[in-house]
C-alpha cells in the first residue's frame, strides 16, 4: 500500500519521537510512504475560525499535491485529520467554491479536482490492512497493560465530515487496536473530549484542569497508560501533566503513548526505538511490563 504521507507539524516539532516511530511501524506494516514535503500546516482549526477560505486553500493545495500523485493522504494526527476532512467535504460538495479555491492554486500550477481520500493511520490499520494482518506482525503480547484510549476532539467530530456513517467501526477503532496488542481497555467518559490544548494560551488554568481530570480519571480506573492518535493531545496530556498534578493537588502519574509507539512495542521494537525516553512523564513502569510480556502467538 502506498500513501501520500502527511506527518503534520507536531510530529516533527513538539513530539519528535512520533515521526521515527511511525516510519518504523509503517515499514513493518508494508505501507510505502511518499511524504508531502512541501505541504503547509492545516491551520489546526484556528485559522479556519478567522479565515475559512484561506484555511481551505492551504488544505486544497495539499490535496492537489496528493491528487497529482494519484495517492490517498495518510495522517498521524487527529487534528490534521479533522481539519482536512472538513475542508475536503466543503470542497467536494460545492463545485463553485472549489473553483474559487482553484483560482488561488492556479498561481502555483495546481488544481484540486476533489478526488482525494484522507485517512488516519488508525483507520488504515483497521480498514485497509485489517486487524488480523496487523496482529500477525506482533512479537509481544502486552497482556499486563491496562490502557485508556484517548481520541480527543477532531477524529470523532463532526461525524458528517469523518465518514462515520460509511465506517461506523471508526468510533471504536482505538479500542480495537488496544485489544489487538493483548492489553485491557480501560474505558472512560473523557476519551472523546477535548484535551485542553486549544484553550491553553487563553485560559491555561482551565486547560490544565482538563489534563488533570482526564489523566486522574484514567489512573483511578486502573490504567497503566493512555494512548492517543493525536500528537497535540499528547503534548498537553504529557507535557502539562506535572503542572496539572500540582494545580489539582492530585498525585498523577499517567504515561501517554502515541498510537504508533503502542503498535511498535507490540511489534518488538524497543522503548528506545519508539522514543519513550523523550516523554515528560516517565514510561519506566510501562517498559517494565513490556519486558515481562509473553511472545505473541499466531
Amino acid at each position: 500500500m502506498k500513501v501520500a504521507f502527511y506527518p503534520g507539524c507536531v510530529a516533527r516539532g513538539g513530539c519528535p519521537e512520533l515521526y521515527p516511530a511511525t516510519l518504523l511501524v509503517c515499514q513493518k506494516l508494508g505501507i510505502e510512504l511518499e511524504e508531502l514535503t512541501g505541504a503547509a500546516c492545516t491551520g489546526a482549526g484556528v485559522l479556519q475560525e478567522k479565515d475559512r477560505k484561506l484555511g481551505d486553500a492551504l488544505n486544497a493545495r495539499t490535496f492537489a499535491m496528493a491528487e497529482r500523485k494519484g495517492l490517498p493522504i495518510m495522517t498521524i494526527c487527529s487534528t490534521c485529520q479533522g481539519v482536512m476532512s472538513q475542508a475536503n467535504k466543503r470542497l467536494q460538495d460545492d463545485d463553485a467554491y472549489r473553483a474559487q479555491i482553484n483560482e488561488v492554486l492556479k498561481e502555483e500550477g495546481l488544481e484540486y479536482k476533489g478526488n482525494v481520500e484522507i485517512k488516519h493511520l488508525l483507520w488504515v490499520m483497521v480498514e485497509d490492512i485489517g486487524v488480523d494482518k496487523v496482529k500477525a506482525l506482533f512479537t509481544r503480547k502486552l497482556q499486563d497493560l491496562r490502557i485508556a484510549p484517548f481520541y480527543g476532539c477532531y477524529i470523532v467530530r463532526p461525524s458528517w465530515a469523518l465518514g462515520f456513517s460509511e465506517h461506523p467501526d471508526r468510533q471504536g477503532a482505538l479500542e480495537t487496536l488496544i485489544e489487538a496488542v493483548g492489553a485491557t481497555v480501560v474505558d472512560f467518559e473523557g476519551k472523546t473530549k477535548c484535551c485542553g490544548l486549544p484553550i491553553l494560551l487563553i485560559n491555561e488554568k482551565n486547560s490544565v484542569d482538563m489534563v488533570a481530570k482526564h489523566t486522574s480519571t484514567a489512573q483511578n480506573l486502573g490504567a497503566n497508560a493512555m494512548v492517543t492518535p493525536c500528537p497535540l493531545c499528547h503534548l498537553n496530556l504529557d507535557g502539562y501533566q506535572p503542572k496539572a498534578a500540582k494545580q489539582s493537588g492530585i498525585a498523577i502519574h499517567m504515561p501517554i503513548l502515541h498510537l504508533p509507539q503502542l503498535m511498535g512495542l507490540a511489534m518488538g521494537f524497543s522503548p528506545k526505538e519508539m522514543g519513550l525516553e523523550r516523554h515528560i512523564v516517565s514510561t519506566k513502569a510501562v517498559e517494565a511490563k513490556i519486558r515481562e510480556a509473553q511472545p505473541a502467538r499466531a
